[in-house]
């Protein structure tokens, strides 16, 4: 059963919003497995931290960003503000972290799916409609 709230119901920006952050969760998961080198595909381009013997810091962080976008998915399925709160403030961190990996030996071509990504996330999050939805407007 859902924790909804009457009056709250789940839009359309809900239901893309849940989406996109799965999409997120999933990306991070195939960055984390090229990280450890287990998926070497040159099609999901090359990302490399500035440190060459620290990929497994980068698969970590990967992982435990994809953990909280799927926890997230779940509370913003719920309509729990607490999934508003961790769209704006994981996608702001996401963000940080791409752009740490621009400024390593990474492409923008690499890390342009997570920031498109991340910025829709981000842009559907502040929408007053979604805010609504979850109690913040």
């Amino acid at each position: 059963m859902s924790n909804t709230v009457t009056g709250r119901s789940r839009t359309i920006w809900i239901w893309v919003l849940i989406i996109v952050a799965v999409l997120i969760a999933l990306s991070d998961l195939l960055d984390a497995a090229r990280y450890m080198g287990w998926l070497p595909i040159a099609a999901l381009g090359d990302l490399d931290f500035a440190l060459p013997s620290a990929s497994w810091l980068g698969a970590l962080m990967s992982l435990l960003l994809a953990g909280i976008w799927f926890w997230v998915a779940r509370k913003l399925y719920d309509l729990d503000p607490q999934g508003w709160l961790f769209v704006v403030s994981i996608a702001v961190i996401n963000l940080i972290f791409l752009l740490m990996a621009l400024l390593g030996n990474s492409t923008f071509s690499a890390i342009l799916p997570g920031v498109v990504l991340n910025v829709i996330a981000l842009v559907i999050g502040m929408l007053p409609s979604t805010k609504a939805a979850f109690g913040q407007a």
